[in-house]
């Protein structure tokens, strides 16, 4: 398996070493993954989006109709 190594601040290494419980390496590798995971995601939805005509406008429209209908069913107690 590669190796990476990060600078820090000692400050930061000094709260690290204090937990001696705590794999960082098992830690940081789950966060990397979660982020790779997460910033393939919005590249993927990136693209998609890329050619919409769908605009921020439609999107709060959209958002206060939803509203609307939200408070409407409540006031008619649905």
């Amino acid at each position: 398996m590669p190796n990476i190594t990060l600078s820090i601040p000692e400050e930061l290494k000094k709260k690290l070493d204090s937990m001696p419980e705590v794999n960082w390496s098992e830690s940081m590798r789950e966060f990397l993954m979660k982020r790779v995971k997460r910033m393939v995601l919005l590249k993927k939805i990136d693209r998609q989006l890329e050619d919409s005509e769908f605009t921020e406008e439609d999107a709060e429209r959209l958002g206060e109709l939803a509203k609307q209908n939200r408070l409407n069913k409540l006031k008619r107690g649905v």
